[in-house]
């Protein structure tokens, strides 16, 4: 699935990261700690993977 935001994006490296060991899950605050749980691997990098081009900052609330 991919990211809908660039906030989302950003949330979703700094889980895969925990995830691989390259950070810190401690280091997680908010939508990255719960992606982290919830999310696999797979799941994690599609989404962090998302071209950027065209998303907003944050997603809208519509």
């Amino acid at each position: 699935m991919p990211a809908k935001s660039k906030s989302q994006q950003k949330a979703a490296g700094a889980a895969l990261a925990a995830k691989r060991g390259e950070m810190k899950k401690s280091e997680l605050k908010g939508a990255s700690k719960s992606m982290e749980k919830s999310m696999s691997e797979k799941e994690l990098h599609d989404m962090a993977s998302t071209k950027r081009k065209g998303k907003s900052e944050h997603k809208s609330s519509k």
